[in-house]
Protein backbone atom coordinates (compact mmCIF):
# COMPACT_ATOMS: atom_id res chain seq x y z
CA UNK A 1 0.00 0.00 0.00
CA UNK A 2 2.81 2.39 0.89
CA UNK A 3 4.63 1.81 -2.40
CA UNK A 4 1.41 2.37 -4.31
CA UNK A 5 0.90 5.73 -2.60
CA UNK A 6 4.51 6.75 -3.28
CA UNK A 7 4.08 5.75 -6.92
CA UNK A 8 0.80 7.64 -7.22
CA UNK A 9 2.40 10.69 -5.63
CA UNK A 10 5.28 10.55 -8.09
CA UNK A 11 2.90 10.22 -11.03
CA UNK A 12 0.88 13.20 -9.79
CA UNK A 13 4.01 15.33 -9.39
CA UNK A 14 5.12 14.42 -12.91
CA UNK A 15 1.64 15.05 -14.30
CA UNK A 16 1.30 18.48 -12.67
CA UNK A 17 3.10 20.45 -15.43
CA UNK A 18 1.09 18.60 -18.07
CA UNK A 19 -2.16 19.33 -16.20
CA UNK A 20 -1.23 23.01 -15.93
CA UNK A 21 -0.98 23.51 -19.69
CA UNK A 22 -4.67 23.19 -20.71
CA UNK A 23 -6.12 24.27 -17.36
CA UNK A 24 -5.72 27.36 -15.18
CA UNK A 25 -2.38 27.43 -13.29
CA UNK A 26 -3.75 26.62 -9.80
CA UNK A 27 -4.84 23.17 -11.00
CA UNK A 28 -1.25 22.14 -11.71
CA UNK A 29 -0.14 23.49 -8.35
CA UNK A 30 -2.84 21.56 -6.51
CA UNK A 31 -2.02 18.34 -8.36
CA UNK A 32 1.67 18.76 -7.50
CA UNK A 33 0.86 19.50 -3.84
CA UNK A 34 -1.28 16.36 -3.53
CA UNK A 35 1.49 14.27 -5.07
CA UNK A 36 4.10 15.82 -2.77
CA UNK A 37 1.92 15.15 0.27
CA UNK A 38 1.53 11.48 -0.69
CA UNK A 39 5.26 11.05 -1.17
CA UNK A 40 6.26 12.90 2.02
CA UNK A 41 3.81 10.94 4.16
CA UNK A 42 5.05 7.57 2.93
CA UNK A 43 8.78 7.89 2.20
CA UNK A 44 11.49 8.36 4.83
CA UNK A 45 14.05 9.22 2.15
CA UNK A 46 11.80 11.98 0.78
CA UNK A 47 11.17 13.33 4.29
CA UNK A 48 14.90 13.57 4.96
CA UNK A 49 15.51 15.32 1.65
CA UNK A 50 12.57 17.66 2.31
CA UNK A 51 13.84 18.58 5.78
CA UNK A 52 17.34 19.21 4.46
CA UNK A 53 15.96 21.40 1.68
CA UNK A 54 13.63 23.37 3.94
CA UNK A 55 16.41 24.19 6.38
CA UNK A 56 17.96 26.06 3.49
CA UNK A 57 14.65 27.72 2.49
CA UNK A 58 12.53 28.26 5.65
CA UNK A 59 9.74 30.28 3.96
CA UNK A 60 8.92 27.33 1.73
CA UNK A 61 8.72 25.04 4.74
CA UNK A 62 6.05 27.15 6.43
CA UNK A 63 3.82 27.02 3.36
CA UNK A 64 4.25 23.29 2.76
CA UNK A 65 3.84 22.38 6.43
CA UNK A 66 0.60 24.34 6.56
CA UNK A 67 -0.67 22.48 3.52
CA UNK A 68 0.22 19.07 4.98
CA UNK A 69 -1.57 19.64 8.29
CA UNK A 70 -4.80 17.90 9.15
CA UNK A 71 -7.95 20.03 8.98
CA UNK A 72 -8.38 20.11 12.77
CA UNK A 73 -4.86 21.43 13.32
CA UNK A 74 -5.36 24.02 10.59
CA UNK A 75 -8.59 25.23 12.20
CA UNK A 76 -6.87 25.55 15.58
CA UNK A 77 -3.96 27.47 14.03
CA UNK A 78 -6.39 29.79 12.26
CA UNK A 79 -8.32 30.37 15.46
CA UNK A 80 -5.11 31.26 17.30
CA UNK A 81 -4.18 33.68 14.52
CA UNK A 82 -7.53 35.49 14.81
CA UNK A 83 -7.24 35.64 18.60
CA UNK A 84 -3.76 37.14 18.27
CA UNK A 85 -5.03 39.71 15.76
CA UNK A 86 -7.87 40.75 18.06
CA UNK A 87 -5.44 41.16 20.96
CA UNK A 88 -3.13 43.27 18.84
CA UNK A 89 -6.02 45.53 17.86
CA UNK A 90 -7.16 45.92 21.44
CA UNK A 91 -10.36 43.86 21.07
CA UNK A 92 -11.17 40.82 23.16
Amino acid sequence: MRLAQIGLGGVLMLAAPIAAIPTPPPVGTVVFAVGLALVLRNSRWAKRRYLRWTKRYPKVRKAVDFGLQRKQVRRTAGRRWWQRQRLLQGRK
